[in-house]
């Protein structure tokens, strides 16, 4: 174990920030060399006149850095140089495009970390219907798609209908899953350096797409009950956002449900300044609220998405986007242009998949699959703070003191499982500190995978901050 000690007398902030920086600067001349054992925490405390607090907060930075790595029981190391460098996806540049995810999913590690459609054998369905359109439509699956047909249309009717609300056929755009739609509408409404406004934690992959095509984020405070309207038009009046970007209901990862009260508050504020609005209802449709949407309130100024990847199958990339009047065909043209086009396979896939009621079928039983597993996550997390609803794939999950989101993910990694800090959902920069990761259930091929990867995270939050460093 290392006999170095810092001098807290050096540089400026917070004692926890003073000595976090000062290990980092040590790690980096090699007076903390790669390997080396950091002090326990009790020990280092006691040496420098500081709380066990302060050098709590200083070793997760650490790990928040990717400077060390714990094991319970054996204390706190520092990481070998090369093995931090050898990971592009660690890179500040790579991050900021990709998200805190690896670019390339580890091996052997439970995917929590992901809400796909879970595994129910669905892939027989897909084989049966691919195999009748490849019998019923050789000459169109081997050539361009130059057309669309009436039925992908109608497909996406009745899959983005919700409540009393259904689109009409003309406004519908078949896509390559809900993301591919929401870029297509950003790319027909805005130019490089305009305004998309995002709640601080969101589906943070579009603000990351839309910043990498040169838009620029707006942010908007939310609570437990969604967007807060007065921050909304506060955003509206001092930056001037061309687009909104919201979840009305089942907010990922949050949870939250706007009431009819917010709805209608919102669509008021984007028609007084005249915000577009894109409603993503991926999570909504699979909870089957009453309250309406958005997109009844404010139909002239409101895109609805919703896609096939959480409640069918992820991999077919199927997709609809129900655009306001006359807008169809300008989606339609720029979907072409930003993907390359509709792979004609997988559009009538999709379309088949609904239309016959297969999709309604799979969806019915992943849907018991997940009541199952949310149930599971509830039973053994008991008596931790989180958000959960039967119908959805994941929860939001709280942290106790002393964990911090990315050292507690860290962790999980350590112990085997793979899951979202609150950094992976942040759609732009954001000072918002909530100490929370998402837990993504759907994934893992079978239910005893489940309860394996949540015993790990019970254990985790059972043991503390002996989950990444020994005290002893």
């Amino acid at each position: 174990m290392t006999k170095w000690l810092p001098d807290l007398q050096e540089g400026s902030g917070p004692l926890y920030t003073r000595l976090a920086d000062q290990m980092e600067k040590a790690i980096e001349t090699g007076d903390l060399p790669s390997g080396s054992k950091l002090p326990p925490q009790r020990n280092l405390a006691y040496d420098v006149g500081v709380t066990i607090g302060t050098v709590s907060r200083a070793y997760s930075l650490l790990h928040e850095r990717g400077l060390v790595n714990g094991e319970v029981g054996r204390g706190t190391y520092v990481l070998k140089r090369d093995d931090e460098g050898a990971q592009d996806d660690q890179y500040p540049v790579s991050t900021s495009i990709a998200g805190t995810r690896p670019l390339q999913a580890p091996s052997g590690k439970i995917r929590f970390d992901s809400t796909a459609a879970p595994d129910l054998g669905q892939s027989e369905t897909i084989a049966e219907i691919t195999s009748e359109i490849m019998r019923d439509c050789p000459h169109d699956v081997a050539g361009y798609t130059r057309t669309s047909p009436d039925h992908w249309q109608q497909a996406g009717v009745r899959w983005l209908s919700y409540g009393d609300w259904a689109p009409t056929p003309d406004s519908i755009v078949p896509t390559l899953g809900a993301h591919a739609g929401i870029m297509s509408i950003i790319a027909v409404l805005t130019n490089p350096g305009d305004r998309i406004a995002f709640e601080h934690h969101t589906y943070s992959q579009v603000s990351r797409a839309a910043g990498l095509v040169g838009r620029r984020i707006s942010l908007v405070n939310s609570d437990a009950h969604g967007v807060i309207p007065d921050d909304f038009e506060r955003a509206c009046v001092q930056e001037h956002p061309k687009i909104a970007f919201f979840m009305s209901s089942v907010q990922n990862p949050t949870l939250a449900t706007m009431p009819l009260e917010r709805r209608e508050a919102i669509a008021a504020i984007a028609r007084k300044y005249n915000v577009w609005l894109i409603e993503d209802n991926l999570y909504g449709a699979m909870d089957k609220g009453d309250i309406p949407l958005i997109a009844t309130l404010a139909p002239e100024r409101t895109f609805v998405v919703d896609g096939l990847s959480k409640s069918v199958s992820a991999g077919i990339r199927g997709g609809w986007v129900a655009c306001p009047p006359h807008l169809a065909q300008r989606v339609r043209v720029a979907h072409k242009m930003t993907t390359g086009g509709m792979p004609f396979l997988l559009a009538e896939l999709s379309a088949r998949l609904v239309l016959s009621g297969a999709a309604d079928v799979i969806w019915e039983r992943c849907r018991a699959e997940i009541n199952v597993r949310e149930a599971m996550a509830r039973e053994i997390l008991a008596g931790y703070d989180l958000n959960s609803n039967p119908d959805i794939p994941f929860l939001w999950l709280k942290l106790p003191d002393p964990w911090l989101s990315a050292t507690f993910k860290n962790a999980a990694y350590a112990d085997g499982l793979l899951l979202d800090d609150e950094a992976e959902f942040k759609a732009g920069r954001s000072e918002k500190i909530i100490h929370r990761v998402r837990i993504g259930f759907s994934s893992p091929s079978s239910r005893q995978e489940v309860n394996d990867g949540l015993r790990i995270v019970r254990s985790l939050l059972d043991n503390g901050s002996g989950g990444y460093d020994s005290l002893a």
